[in-house]
């Protein structure tokens, strides 16, 4: 089950996100019945949700929140079923840096969503190996998804 909630203020294509949401735990070999929240807040919130959770100001484009911690399975394991946990977007930030990224603002949030939910998942982006794996992993849901069309 995928809930999303729109308290940005922006209009956002909610629709297209939960289809990608859907695509990408499909292609990750998550459990149908997986329980994920995204939720699109405005900038003065993300600040907030940075400050209490990250201690650093201002605000960013995504943060994620995980709850059972959920792992992409092996090919011979079953996919995991249980909650996923919650991701944050602020469409305004992503918006104001999706050029700088060579992608347009749903695009933008697209490839964030999809890095969220791999921190849900376990990844991270702190050591250069861990980067590596984790960007090529998001690049290969986002064209996947991208040519599923």
């Amino acid at each position: 089950m995928i809930d999303i909630n729109n308290e940005s203020g922006e209009q956002v294509d909610t629709q297209a996100l939960v289809r990608l949401a859907r695509y990408a735990l499909g292609a990750l070999r998550i459990h149908p019945q997986a329980e994920l929240s995204i939720l699109l807040v405005d900038e003065d919130t993300m600040a907030a949700y940075h400050r209490r959770f990250m201690d650093l100001e201002g605000p960013t484009d995504v943060m994620s929140f995980p709850m059972d911690e959920l792992r992409v399975p092996d090919d011979e394991e079953e996919p995991p079923q249980g909650l996923l946990g919650d991701i944050v977007l602020c469409p305004s930030f992503t918006d104001a840096q999706a050029g700088g990224n060579g992608r347009t603002n749903q695009e933008e949030m697209e490839y964030l969503l999809v890095h969220g939910l791999l921190h849900l998942l376990g990844h991270d982006h702190a050591e250069p190996e861990e980067k590596a794996v984790m960007f090529d992993l998001n690049d290969r849901v986002i064209a996947g998804w991208r040519e599923a069309g």
